[in-house]
């Protein structure tokens, strides 16, 4: 009797184990409207020459590319949604399911905030050609303006959270592409 028993115990276990812990998506690249959900701001909002944009592959993933200059005082391309409710809360990590080129991405978080060029970073490193998924709590988001680490933020309030982007800043000129399969929550249930 215990021997019987002792199987089904043990996946009921696993089975709240893994249920501890979900994915929940926040952007979703397969639906029809995607693409109207985001916008590319590049360095010539404050005269730079940087080309970035961004498209939504046959795949159902969103591909950001074009190239970086550090010409006029430039050097960054970024994609960003429209402002919207991604329904993060404390505890949450974001989890990005990207393939690079081996270059080092920037994750944003934008709040409410009227502080110009203000939003919550995380490094989103990437391995050429191959498909990575990269973790980040939200408490590893950092707050920066126009580049830099402003002190004295504190760290991101989850219901301030309105828009996501990916950035490209790394003072290395010349063409990018990073492709985006989703970006999803995970969650561990109370």
């Amino acid at each position: 009797m215990i021997a019987t028993r002792l199987p089904l115990l043990l996946a009921l276990f696993l089975m709240q184990a893994v249920a501890e812990k979900a994915l929940l998506p926040i952007v979703d690249f397969a639906a029809p409207e995607a693409a109207q959900s985001w916008q590319a701001v590049n360095d010539g909002v404050m005269g730079g020459i940087s080309d970035g944009k961004f498209t939504i592959t046959d795949a159902k993933t969103l591909k950001f590319f074009g190239t970086l200059s550090l010409e006029n005082n430039g050097g960054f391309a970024s994609v960003r949604t429209k402002p919207t409710n991604l329904r993060i809360e404390a505890g949450d990590t974001i989890v990005v399911r990207v393939r690079g080129d081996g270059r080092e991405y920037m994750l944003n978080l934008y709040t409410k905030s009227r502080r110009m060029a203000f939003s919550y970073r995380a490094q989103l490193p990437t391995t050429k050609d191959t498909w990575t998924e990269v973790s980040v709590p939200l408490t590893d988001f950092i707050p920066t303006a126009f580049g830099r680490q402003v002190q004295g933020m504190g760290p991101v309030v989850p219901d301030q959270i309105n828009g996501l982007g990916l950035m490209l800043s790394d003072k290395k000129a010349g063409p990018f592409t990073l492709e985006v399969e989703w970006v999803r929550i995970e969650r561990t249930a109370p």
